[in-house]
């Protein structure tokens, strides 16, 4: 395990790096957009006075060029002398990742940029895994019996949303779910942190990995696992699944109930409003950095244009094509009951601002599986509709806890 001291240096240094890096690139955008800009102005100029107002353009040129030249140079070399010098002193040395507010401040980066992060090695490129008071721990079987003596049979594993973390389940620092499932159904409950900026299929696999891992060390023999997803988590959750069932792991023959919290399964409008508006916006100069700023989202949010989960859906596509690919259609598997949330934030989900914003992300047909041109397979059921409610209401509430009671059950001991 990095000695905390070391993880908290580095972490401090790639934020401070990444921050400065950002302002220098954020200048190089403005100056982009004021060039287009003042290009347009004196074209029109020029219509009116000729090529008398060729030096006053060159002048202008050369000095705004230099000004934004030198404020992107100055972060960039701040940047690059913050990442290998910097240090915040600390009685605690405890890293960023392991506190509220820097784990929050971490989940937000990676949520944006959290691939690029990944494929530069960055030490804010978190691999998922179970967090215990926010330490990462590894499945091996002294870890995994140290940080849980009394472990049951019977697993609940919590997978948080895009830009999250595992706090985001104690939501109005009420008890989360998962401690409420350990008194009431004796379940062990496992909170994930993960990269939500990484591909969804790439943190099933992930996940697949590690539940592998935890199933043969756990310190007793794992009856039975329960997935509850919140969001992108239960896209996450359903990929796993899918990995596994493919390469045939052992857990997944364990896995009784997956639930689903507001999950886009049939995609999220914000994103695709995005994809669309990001086409639209580079069509001209003055607005074509902006349009780059939005086709540097990550490639875990261009997955919610459609739920996508499996690798087939993003490998040797173009991720900016403005009419998408149709997504792989992931089948359920036989003998697990798939439980979702819908939400709107109306009384009713008929209302026309109800049907029009869902829960303010995600619309009832995408958390339900269904809609006229694509059916997932969930059951009506094993469905719940929350209202009124926004997306993040259903993270700690007392009827979707109710739900949950009575989808797992009691569990096998």
């Amino acid at each position: 395990m990095t000695d905390p001291q070391i993880r908290r240096r580095s972490e401090v240094r790639a934020l401070a790096r990444l921050a400065l890096d950002e302002i220098g690139a954020a200048a190089g955008g403005i100056g982009s957009i004021h060039r287009a800009v003042s290009d347009r102005v004196f074209a029109g100029v020029r219509l009116g006075v000729g090529t008398h107002a060729l030096p006053a353009k060159a002048l202008h040129d050369e000095i705004s060029a230099a000004v934004y030249a030198l404020v992107a140079g100055t972060a960039r070399l701040g940047g690059s002398l913050a990442g290998q010098f910097l240090d915040v002193p600390s009685a605690e040395n405890v890293p960023p990742s392991q506190t509220r507010g820097g784990a929050r401040a971490i989940a937000a980066i990676q949520g944006l940029i959290g691939d690029v992060l990944e494929s530069e090695g960055s030490v804010l490129a978190e691999p998922l895994a179970i967090r215990v008071d926010g330490v990462a721990l590894t499945a091996d079987a002294s870890t995994l019996a140290d940080a849980f003596p009394r472990a049951r049979g019977s697993v609940v594993v919590f997978l948080h949303g895009l830009v999250e973390t595992e706090d985001a389940w104690s939501l109005g620092r009420r008890p989360t779910y998962g401690e409420r499932l350990q008194t009431d159904l004796g379940y062990t409950a496992l909170q994930i942190r993960y990269n939500s900026g990484r591909h969804i299929s790439d943190n099933g696999r992930s996940l697949s990995d590690l539940l592998d891992a935890v199933t043969e060390h756990w310190p007793v023999e794992v009856e039975s696992i329960a997935l509850v997803g919140h969001s992108m988590g239960g896209l996450v959750a359903r990929s796993a699944c899918r990995i596994a069932f493919l390469d045939d792991r052992p857990w997944v023959r364990r896995v009784r109930q997956v639930v689903s919290l507001g999950s886009p399964h049939l995609g999220a409008p914000l994103e695709q409003a995005v994809h669309y508006a990001s086409a639209g916006l580079a069509a001209l100069p003055e607005t074509r950095a902006i349009s780059g700023l939005l086709r540097r989202r990550s490639a875990g949010i261009r997955d919610l244009n459609q739920g996508s989960l499996v690798d087939e859906d993003w490998r040797g596509r173009d991720p900016d094509a403005l009419r998408a690919a149709a997504v792989s259609e992931v089948p359920l598997l036989d003998d697990v009951t798939y439980c979702f949330v819908s939400a709107t934030i109306t009384r009713s989900p008929k209302h026309p601002l109800g049907r029009l914003l869902g829960d303010g992300m995600v619309l009832v047909p995408s958390a339900s599986g269904r809609n006229r041109t694509r059916m997932i397979g969930f059951r009506d059921e094993d469905g719940m509709h929350l209202a009124p409610a926004n997306h993040f209401t259903m993270l700690n509430h007392e009827s979707v806890y109710e739900k949950l009671l009575e989808w797992l059950g009691a569990p096998e001991t």
